[in-house]
C-alpha cells in the first residue's frame, strides 16, 4: 500500500498533468494565451493606465467599497508575494531545471491577463454581504450572470481548501523550516507565537487586514529586492550564462548536471506552471476575492490594476530568486541536510551519478517511468555509518557521506527497519548527509553565496517570514468571504478558528507532503473559474470597451 505522500502525488500527478497529457497546464497557459489574444494584449495597453489607477488618479468620492485601489492590490500582492516567490521558485528548479522557470514567466505573462479579466468579471457581480461588507469573486459572477450555483459552490469549497493547502499550510511550513535550518528555532514555538500573531490580524476583518497588508507588502519587497541584487551582482559572471540556462532546453528539458539527475519536457513545464500559478495566482480565482472589495463603481479599473500583480510577483521577484539560485550555483550543488522521510528513499542496489546508464535508471524512476528494487529489511548501522550495500535517494539525487543520529544527535548505533525504501524505525533516528535541497533551505544557501556571507540567509528567513505570514493572512480573507457565500456571516469565527489551528499544526508538519497538497487544491480550484471566465468572454469584451469609451469622453487628455 501506498503512503499517504505517495498517494497524493498520484493525485496530483494526474490532475496536474504531470503524470500523462498536461492537460491542466495546457489550460491555464491556453486561457491566458487566447484573453491576450482576444483583448489584444492588455498586459502591454493597460500597463501604463494601471499605474495611474493604483495611484487614485482617477478615484471619485462617495463610490462603494472597503478598501482604496492600492490597499486591494496589496491585500492581493500579500496574497501571492509568499513562499512560491522563495521556497516555490527554488522547488520549480530542484524538480525541472531552469527550464521551469521559463514556464513560470510565460505562465506569469499571460496571468497578466487572465487576472485582468477574471478581476474585472468579479468586482462586476459583487455583492453586499448581511453585514454590509463587500463581497466579491469568481462565485458571484457564476451564481449572477452564468446562473450555475452548482459550480459557485463548487469553487467556494474549493477555495474554503486551498485557503489551507496555497495560504496557511505551506506558509508557516516554510517559515519555521527556514528559521529551523538558519537559527535552529523550534518549530512548534516558532508556530504558536505566529498563530497568535495571524489570529489577531484576521480576526479584525478586511480593514485591520488592508492596513497591516499595505505596510508589510512593500517593506518585504523592498528588504528582499535590495538583498537579492546583492547576491546577483556578487555573481556578475554568471548572470548570462544563468540566463541562456533559462531558456535553452525549454522544449528538451534539462539535462543532468552535478547532483541533478536531469528533466524532460513534460516534467519542467508541469513543475514550472503549477509553481508560477502557486506563486502569482493568476487563474486560481484567489486575488479577485480582494479587488471585489476596492471602492470603484469601475469593474475594469480595478482588473487593470490586478494586471500589475503577476508582473510584479513572478516577471520581477521570481525572476530575481531564480538568478540568485542559479548564479550561485547550489542547485546542482550536494550540500549537507537534513533529510525528511518523504524525500528519502533507500535503495536496494548501489547507484553512481557519474554513471551514464545509473543516472538514466534514476531519472526514470523518479519520473515514475521505470521501476527500481527498493531496500526492505533492516540496515545494520555502527557509529552512524550503514554497513549494508544500499543508496540512499534524497531529494531526488544520490545522497553522499550519509549519517544516521539517535533523538539526542548523537551518532546511532544499531538496526534501522526500511520497507520498500522508507524507515519504519520507531528508535527516532534521522539521516543527515550530502545530497541536493529544495525550498526555502536551498534559496537561503544560495543567498550566503555572495558577501553577504550569512546575513543571506538573514534575508530569506526574515523575507521568508514576511511574505508567507502575509500570504497566510490573504488567505484567511478568501476563505473567511467563500464561507459566508456558502454558510453566511455566521461560519466566519469558526472557520478563523480552524484556520489557526491548522496553520500552527502545519508548522512542524513534513515539507513534502504539504507542497503536494498545495498542488492538488491550486488545480481544484483553478479549473472552475477558468471555464466560467471562457464562458464570459463575451461579457469581457463588452465591459472594456465600453469602459475605455467612457474614459476616454471623461479624460480625452489621457488616452
Amino acid at each position: 500500500m501506498p503512503n499517504l505522500n505517495d498517494l497524493l502525488t498520484i493525485i496530483e500527478g494526474y490532475i496536474g498533468g504531470s503524470k500523462g497529457f498536461p492537460f491542466f497546464p495546457i489550460i491555464l497557459i491556453g486561457t491566458g494565451l487566447f484573453f491576450t489574444i482576444y483583448l489584444k494584449f492588455p498586459q502591454f495597453r493597460f500597463f501604463k493606465h494601471a499605474l495611474k489607477v493604483v495611484r487614485g488618479k482617477y478615484d471619485k468620492p462617495g463610490e462603494k467599497g472597503d478598501a482604496s485601489h492600492f490597499q486591494a492590490l496589496t491585500t492581493a500582492l500579500s496574497g501571492t508575494v509568499g513562499t512560491g516567490n522563495i521556497a516555490g521558485v527554488a522547488l520549480a528548479i530542484y524538480l525541472g531545471g531552469p527550464a521551469a522557470l521559463f514556464w513560470m514567466l510565460v505562465t506569469a505573462f499571460l496571468g497578466m491577463t487572465t487576472k485582468f479579466v477574471e478581476v474585472t468579471l468579479s468586482h462586476k457581480y459583487r455583492e453586499t454581504d448581511e453585514q454590509g461588507f463587500i463581497s466579491g469573486g469568481p462565485m458571484y459572477y457564476m451564481k449572477n450572470k452564468l446562473n450555475m450555483k452548482w459550480l459557485a459552490g463548487f469553487f467556494a469549497a474549493m477555495t474554503i481548501i486551498s485557503s489551507f493547502g496555497t495560504g496557511s499550510l505551506p506558509q508557516i511550513n516554510s517559515i519555521t523550516n527556514s528559521l529551523f535550518s538558519t537559527f535552529g528555532f523550534n518549530k512548534m514555538l516558532v508556530g504558536a507565537i505566529l498563530s497568535i500573531l495571524l489570529a489577531f490580524v484576521i480576526l479584525g476583518g478586511i480593514k485591520r487586514i488592508a492596513k497591516v497588508t499595505e505596510k508589510l507588502v512593500p517593506t518585504m519587497a523592498l528588504i528582499y529586492f535590495v538583498g537579492a541584487l546583492a547576491v546577483i551582482a556578487y555573481n556578475y559572471e554568471n548572470i548570462i550564462p544563468s540566463f541562456i540556462s533559462i531558456f535553452t532546453n525549454v522544449f528538451s528539458g534539462t539535462a543532468a548536471v552535478g547532483g541533478f539527475l536531469g528533466a524532460g519536457f513534460s516534467y519542467a513545464l508541469t513543475k514550472g506552471v503549477n509553481r508560477g500559478l502557486f506563486s502569482n495566482e493568476a487563474g486560481q480565482g484567489s486575488a479577485p476575492i480582494a479587488h471585489a472589495a476596492a471602492r470603484t463603481e469601475e469593474p475594469v479599473s480595478e482588473g487593470m490594476v490586478a494586471i500589475l500583480e503577476p508582473f510584479i510577483d513572478t516577471i520581477v521577484i521570481c525572476t530575481l530568486t531564480g538568478l540568485v539560485i542559479l548564479s550561485s550555483g547550489v542547485w546542482t550543488e550536494k550540500l549537507p541536510n537534513r533529510f525528511q522521510s518523504t524525500d528519502m528513499i533507500v535503495m536496494a542496489n548501489q547507484y553512481d551519478d557519474s554513471n551514464k546508464e545509473d543516472r538514466t535508471e534514476l531519472i526514470q524512476f523518479l519520473g515514475n517511468q521505470k521501476k527500481l528494487p527498493l531496500f526492505t529489511g533492516e540496515l545494520k548501522v555502527e557509529n552512524g555509518a550503514i554497513e549494508n550495500q544500499v543508496s540512499i535517494i534524497n531529494a531526488r539525487s544520490i545522497a553522499e557521506n550519509v549519517l544516521i543520529y539517535n533523538t539526542d544527535g548523537d551518532l546511532y548505533s544499531g538496526k534501522v527497519k526500511i520497507e520498500k525504501g522508507k524507515s519504519t524505525s520507531e528508535n527516532g533516528v534521522y539521516f543527515q548527509g550530502n545530497s541536493l535541497m529544495h525550498s526555502a533551505p536551498l534559496t537561503a544557501e544560495a543567498f550566503s553565496r555572495s558577501l553577504l556571507g550569512d546575513w543571506g540567509r538573514w534575508i530569506v528567513s526574515i523575507g521568508l517570514l514576511l511574505f508567507a505570514f502575509s500570504t497566510a493572512i490573504a488567505w484567511a480573507y478568501y476563505g473567511g468571504r467563500s464561507v459566508t457565500y456558502l454558510f453566511g456571516a455566521k461560519g466566519v469565527l469558526p472557520y478563523r478558528i480552524i484556520y489557526c489551528i491548522g496553520f500552527f499544526v502545519a508548522s512542524f508538519a513534513d515539507t513534502t507532503i504539504i507542497w503536494t497538497i498545495s498542488g492538488i487544491t491550486i488545480v481544484l480550484m483553478a479549473l472552475p473559474n477558468l471555464v466560467g471566465i471562457l464562458m464570459l468572454h463575451k461579457d469581457m469584451k463588452t465591459t472594456m470597451n465600453t469602459y475605455w469609451d467612457k474614459f476616454k469622453k471623461e479624460y480625452p487628455d489621457e488616452v
